[in-house]
């Protein structure tokens, strides 16, 4: 048998990849993965993919994600050996978590070198365990074209019974790991002319036009289930959590339901959303005039604890929509009626008697009324910023730019939308947010992917923790595409969440306020101005609600930062004001 070079074996990857439409590749550099950087470029020197490098291995899998959510589609990350395939971990455990297609292309010392102490050598294949769909070792020399071909189809969830997700191949090399050096392979790779530059890469700039999605249109009733309406009625709710899509807005709206959608869910819109619902649902309890008989789950729950009390309740009838399997719980663990059909689920909802949504819409109009309010009279004055105002601020703007997207972080901000985010009567933006484990990390980097796959403008609401976890994502290099994003960071000196939590009540005793500080709070005095200057970023400094306006007023034209000054202080009882009085609109 005749063994394949190097540059041969990765040609031939590059090859499968591209006979499997996948469009983006993102390569963290290194030795041992040369030869799969050199068969890529050739592939982009003939507009055959796009490549995207990072220097940072947990950077670069977090841009992959965050390519793959906005394209829809499989995205590869390519990594040299050794530690850098354990950096993309946490990407790996999101995207399995979430379902997300990530092709995992690890380069590797040979099969004699393993074992032997070789540097930068370790045991890669299985290293993500059960966090892959899909896992395989190519030796070096052989054709790896049959391992990226299974690889893509696991990734895309076509095996059976099996969810999207990540998967890995593992790639071994063999010196040598460059492209002959005698210049017989060199007019593989041609220097790109530029009219009126000569020779040379492509100058370094902003994208501008879309590359793998269509506009965010609210999807009309002819591309959804046609059914006829069911005779029987019930006081069902519709709940939807992350991932749940329009179906669910025209689900309510067919059967005169409300609708309880969280941000991430894309279906917070219509006229049956009702935007705090959280603060609204004990209202709805089991001793109500109207208490709620039935639940109806599409997508995943992940930010409230009252839409978790809801769906534990054995006294109520429970139905979770699942058309197809999905990554984000195991067989048998959850206690909701298991429906894969739609006209199962719209037999079990039945439609809304008379009266049960008007309200829901009433409760609804009454508790933005009182969000209102209390934004406009913040504490401890009406000039501050608190983490419930900017989200309502932001995600308003945002649905005023059709065909934009907007990121959210976890902790707070997801959850400050989820309170304060007022429904709209169309979708005009696509939400993203990492809810497959809701960890702060690889935050910015997973928006940074979304805006170069999708090339639309970007806004991605994070803390100032989730920005410094993830602040090597700002780096981008000097021959490197860049997005339109923007990125708004509340920056209240530590993490704000707690605050709103448990600790924020033992905070208030005096022998654990030094603790949950240091431990929960976890101050920091970085100047978020001199980061973003450093990494070439537009920054700009806001403290009031005007100053807000204006900063989010101006188009999201290249990399910028916008910095909103807040404090911790007082959070706990802000948010103790904000039930208190949606509770006693009702």
């Amino acid at each position: 048998m005749t063994l394949l070079s190097s540059m041969d074996a990765a040609r031939h990857v590059v090859d499968a990849l591209v006979r499997a439409e996948v469009a983006h590749v993102v390569v963290a550099p290194g030795s041992r993965s040369a030869p799969l950087a050199y068969a890529l470029a050739e592939a982009q020197a003939d507009d055959r993919l796009k490549t995207y490098v990072r220097i940072d291995e947990r950077v670069a899998g977090f841009t992959a994600l965050g390519l793959a959510l906005g394209a829809k589609a499989p995205v590869a990350v390519v990594t040299t050996s050794g530690t850098a395939v354990g950096n993309l971990l946490p990407a790996v455990m999101e995207a399995n978590h979430s379902g997300t297609p990530i092709v995992v292309l690890c380069a590797d010392r040979p099969e004699e070198l393993r074992g032997t102490g070789a540097n930068q050598t370790t045991q890669q294949l299985d290293i993500f365990g059960d966090h892959v769909r899909f896992a395989t070792d190519v030796p070096a020399g052989l054709d790896p074209s049959s391992a990226i071909s299974t690889a893509l189809s696991a990734a895309r969830g076509r095996l059976e019974g099996i969810p999207s997700g990540p998967v890995q191949v593992n790639l071994a090399f063999r010196d040598p790991l460059t492209p002959a050096l005698d210049g017989s392979e060199w007019e593989r790779l041609l220097p790109v002319v530029k009219a009126g530059d000569g020779l040379g890469p492509e100058p370094r700039k902003a994208i501008s036009s879309p590359v793998a999605s269509s506009p965010v249109v609210s999807l009309p009733v002819t591309s959804l289930p046609v059914t006829s309406l069911p005779a029987t009625s019930h006081r069902t709710v519709v709940v939807a959590g992350h991932g749940a899509g329009a179906e669910a807005e025209y689900f309510a709206r067919m059967l005169s339901l409300p609708l309880l959608a969280e941000p991430s869910s894309n279906a917070r819109f219509g006229p049956n959303a009702v935007g705090p619902y959280r603060l609204l649902i004990e209202a709805f309890g089991p001793d109500s005039t109207h208490p709620i008989e039935r639940v109806v789950l599409f997508g995943r729950p992940t930010l409230s604890r009252q839409i978790n009390a809801l769906l534990a309740r054995t006294d109520l009838e429970r139905a979770l929509f699942i058309p197809k399997p999905v990554p984000w719980f195991e067989a048998g663990r959850r206690t909701e009626l298991m429906l894969t059909q739609w006209d199962q689920l719209v037999g079990f909802a039945g439609q809304g008697p008379d009266g049960w949504l008007q309200v829901w819409q009433e409760a609804a109009a009454l508790g933005e009324k009182q969000l209102d309010a209390l934004f406009n009279d913040a504490p401890p004055n009406a000039k501050e910023l608190t983490g419930p105002a900017v989200a309502r601020a932001v995600w308003a703007k945002a649905q005023q730019e059709p065909s934009s997207n907007l990121m959210l972080g976890s902790s707070n901000p997801v959850r400050d939308v989820d309170l304060a985010g007022k429904p709209t009567r169309v979708n005009n933006v696509t939400v993203f947010a990492n809810r497959g484990l809701a960890g702060i990390d690889g935050t910015l980097a997973t928006a940074t992917g979304v805006a170069l796959a999708t090339g639309r403008p970007t806004r991605v609401l994070i803390g100032d923790l989730t920005f410094l976890h993830d602040v090597g994502a700002m780096n981008t290099g000097p021959t490197e595409e860049i997005p339109h994003l923007q990125a708004v960071v509340l920056n209240d000196g530590g993490g704000g969440i707690f605050s709103v939590l448990e600790h924020g009540t033992l905070a208030q005793a005096p022998n654990y306020a030094a603790a949950v500080e240091r431990f929960f709070g976890t101050p920091h005095t970085v100047e978020l101005g001199v980061l973003a200057q450093a990494y070439g970023w537009a920054h700009t400094l806001v403290r009031t609600p005007a100053e807000l306006g204006q900063a989010l007023a101006a188009p999201v034209q290249g990399r910028s930062l916008i910095e909103v000054s807040a404090s911790r202080a007082g959070l706990q009882e802000f948010h103790a004001r904000i039930a208190a009085a949606l509770a006693d609109s009702q």
